[in-house]
């Protein structure tokens, strides 16, 4: 039995391991898919984006050709002042990023987009990337040549390319002559540029539109995590239940053993002639064999009375007067055990309560016998009327119970395992029996106690007729 216990504590906690396992998994396969999704979402947004502009414009020339007049004005005058005059290459980054008519075009290019676009929030930078010279022998020259940095802006008032989106790169080409030592040259100009644009808000635009699949990924998650959980508290109590049943068979086994070992003996005793001939030493046997009898009989009855629940157990209701019927339980649990000193603090006043006498005698007997059963020497018995109730306190001194244990105390078949004491004998049956009955007279009961601090048990009973 216990070699089968084990074996399916096993079985059950690789099953735990292997859910959790399928569960990170399953998870994890989740979060690659919305990952991916998001990230051809964004790709998606983006070519959206690209196109939308692209139809604004294309090199930007046809927004306003008096601007882009003298742009390339001004590129021809920095590429010609170059070539007639080498020194001058140092000056023609800056004249490119800081021309006259930076702040026009950037307004112009602002309101084309919020004309054409106008469901969206847009800011725009137009960077410089290169700046090429081809003299006449068709050498370069390359004044300016860089990755794009938002210091090199053009134009546009976006403060960073952190957060921006590529939209394209220009490349632009002019040819041109000029005169140098009275004879023509001819050149050609190369430059490049790209536009990015940041969109306010755009993550939370694309989420948006993935609401439906975030909403089921979501769900699917939790549903998971919920199925997993109940499957796991399923497990849990599953184990719980073969530990109890273990645990159950294991002490009934123990009890059983005693009675029937000494009715065995008994037995043989009496099929000797001797021991029939002498009528005291066979009355002494036959006392024996009805005692323990008696025993079996008792543990049967106990374990079919407490499968019951307190809406099965049928109660015999008599008008009984407190606190004197407390106080005679408890005179007779102290002339059962007279070396357990009990202080009792009960309540003068005269009560009439309406109760089984049998099952609240036999439940608060438990509780007193379950705390000399784990060491105590001392119990205090307080009785009081609180809110319309009889609230009866057991306390004692015995070694408590840790309160991670307290959700377990009133199980059927659950014992307090406690070092020496987990040998204690019993079924585990006379907490769930207490609470069965106080439940059964629509009462309440509970402990407060906690580990090497004994332990104290509050009962409540209705006044008001049952």
């Amino acid at each position: 039995m216990v070699l089968q216990s084990v074996s399916m504590k096993k079985k059950i906690n690789l099953l735990i391991g292997f859910s959790a396992l399928v569960l990170v998994v399953l998870s994890a396969i989740q979060y690659y898919l919305v990952k991916t999704t998001y990230e051809y979402k964004v790709e998606q947004f983006r070519s959206e984006i690209k196109a939308k502009i692209a139809k604004i414009t294309n090199d930007y020339s046809d927004i306003d050709s008096t601007i882009f007049s003298k742009k390339d004005l001004l590129y021809k005058q920095l590429a010609e002042n170059y070539l007639r005059d080498k020194s001058t290459r140092f000056h023609i980054k800056n004249a490119l990023l800081q021309n006259e008519f930076k702040s026009e075009l950037t307004r112009k290019l602002q309101e084309e987009f919020e004309n054409e676009i106008p469901n969206l929030t847009i800011d725009f930078a137009i960077v410089l990337d290169k700046f090429v010279i081809y003299d006449a022998t068709k050498e370069a020259d390359t004044i300016f040549a860089e990755k794009p940095f938002i210091e090199n802006k053009l134009y546009g008032d976006l403060a960073s390319l952190d957060d921006a989106f590529l939209i394209r790169n220009y490349v632009g080409t002019t040819s041109g002559s000029f005169k140098k030592q009275e004879l023509n040259s001819d050149y050609k100009l190369l430059t490049e540029d790209t536009l990015y644009v940041s969109i306010k808000n755009w993550e939370y635009i694309v989420l948006k539109r993935m609401a439906l699949i975030l909403i089921f990924a979501v769900f699917s998650i939790l549903t998971l995590i919920t199925l997993f959980v109940i499957a796991l508290k399923a497990l849990i109590k599953q184990k719980k239940i073969s530990d109890i049943k273990t645990d159950f068979i294991n002490n009934i086994t123990h009890e059983l053993k005693t009675p029937l070992t000494t009715l065995s003996v008994s037995a043989k005793i009496l099929e000797r002639k001797e021991i029939r001939e002498n009528e005291e030493t066979y009355n002494t046997v036959l006392g024996t064999i009805i005692r323990q009898n008696n025993r079996l009989q008792n543990l049967i009855d106990q374990v079919m009375t407490n499968s019951l629940g307190y809406e099965e157990i049928e109660l015999h209701k008599e008008k009984v007067l407190m606190p004197d019927f407390l106080n005679s339980i408890i005179n007779d649990f102290q002339i059962a055990y007279p070396d357990i000193l009990i202080e009792k603090m009960l309540d003068s006043k005269k009560i009439s309560i309406n109760l089984d006498k049998f099952h609240l005698t036999t439940a608060i007997t438990n509780v007193l016998e379950n705390a000399v059963k784990y060491g105590c020497t001392n119990i205090k018995v307080k009785s009081s009327l609180e809110e319309g109730q009889f609230a009866i306190s057991i306390s004692d001194d015995g070694i408590g119970i840790s309160k991670n244990k307290h959700s377990l105390l009133f199980d059927k078949f659950y014992r307090v395992e406690q070092g020496d004491l987990h040998d204690a004998k019993g079924l585990g049956l006379g907490l769930y029996y207490v609470d069965q009955i106080i439940k059964a007279h629509q009462g309440s009961i509970h402990v407060i106690s906690d580990l090497g601090k004994g332990a104290t048990f509050d009962l409540r009973l209705q006044v008001s007729n049952g």
